[in-house]
């Protein structure tokens, strides 16, 4: 059987500035000791967080509710963060300006432990250890929908959340998502869908996940093994808007074979429609009329200042 190659990747192109440990600093010159304690164990936060070019100007889409999520898990590893969410979304307007993104642009503020304190012994803590933040943007152009992508079921299991918490995003906690995607890509797949320890689906990679059944839209809760995302959550608020059912409960693998649509939701990706799981059509193998609707709310909402919904938004550039 012929290996189906993986979909290539859109390409970043970093920004110039950077955040990094209070001042604004050239990206490419920004350096970090080789004994930062988050490079060794995984002991760091990290947001994504979407600006979108529309004829308006550039705006952030839901960056107090990124940084207000960012707090709460620092909270977890004991990370101070330098300054309040709403300072925070400052800052990062501020470096986007300087970078002056011509396109739609991805921003990656990271949060870590940084370096023992003096008195210190190696090891693994959270006490004793400085902290750090900083914050990279990319030019990055939005997927709006695209080839869609087929994916496999991973042999690796979403960690359970009394082992990893599932509501942060821990830089060492991706390290499950990485093997999966390396499992897919090896099969010739897009990406990984993982299942918890009781054999549901709890998400992708690095997206969570819905099905369409017979016009309802269903999705794992967040009582499971996943991350409560900020883009699901967006979608679920469009969708109770525009009258569509929604059912938040488990999902095993067989729903996704016998379901109508199946999608991935994610900052960084948008939409992803899913055309196939493990070898197997999902529906007529095509984008689906659900998926299709979601997507339009969904760009309608990110790029149409005084809409709706326009507290999601927070001015970068506006166009004169």
């Amino acid at each position: 059987m012929a290996v189906r190659e993986p979909a290539a990747s859109s390409g970043l192109r970093l920004g110039h500035w950077a955040y990094d440990r209070g001042e604004f600093v050239p990206a490419s010159g920004a350096r970090l000791p080789l004994s930062t304690q988050a490079l060794h164990y995984g002991i760091g936060i990290f947001e994504g967080i979407r600006a979108y070019r529309s004829a308006r100007g550039l705006f952030l889409f839901r960056a107090h509710d990124h940084y207000e999520r960012m707090l709460r898990s620092c909270r977890l590893l004991r990370i101070p963060l330098p300054g309040k969410p709403g300072e925070l979304v400052d800052l990062t307007v501020e470096l986007l300006r300087r970078n002056a993104h011509g396109e739609d642009a991805y921003v990656r503020p990271v949060a870590y432990k940084l370096s023992l304190l003096p008195g210190m012994p190696p090891g693994v803590f959270l006490n004793g250890l400085s902290d750090a933040m900083s914050i990279i943007t990319y030019s990055l152009p939005a997927q709006r929908l695209g080839q869609g992508s087929r994916c496999g079921i991973s042999s690796w299991r979403r960690p359970p959340r009394d082992t990893l918490p599932a509501q942060a995003k821990i830089t060492g906690g991706y390290v499950t998502g990485a093997l999966a995607s390396d499992e897919a890509r090896a099969a010739g797949q897009d990406d990984a869908i993982l299942l918890d320890h009781s054999g549901n689906v709890a998400e992708a990679t690095t997206a969570n996940l819905f099905i369409v059944r017979n016009g309802q839209l269903v999705t794992p809760p967040t009582t499971g093994d996943l991350l409560p995302g900020i883009t699901r959550d967006t979608l679920l608020t469009l969708a109770r808007e525009a009258g569509l059912p929604i059912t938040e409960q488990p999902v095993s693998p067989a729903d996704l074979f016998s379901a109508d649509e199946v999608f991935l939701c994610s900052t960084g990706k948008g939409i992803v429609p899913v055309l196939a799981v493990a070898g197997r059509d999902i529906g007529t193998g095509a984008i689906g009329p659900v998926t299709a609707e979601i997507n339009a709310l969904y760009a309608a909402v990110t790029t149409m200042p005084g809409g709706t919904h326009a507290d999601w938004l927070t001015s970068v550039m506006e166009t004169p």
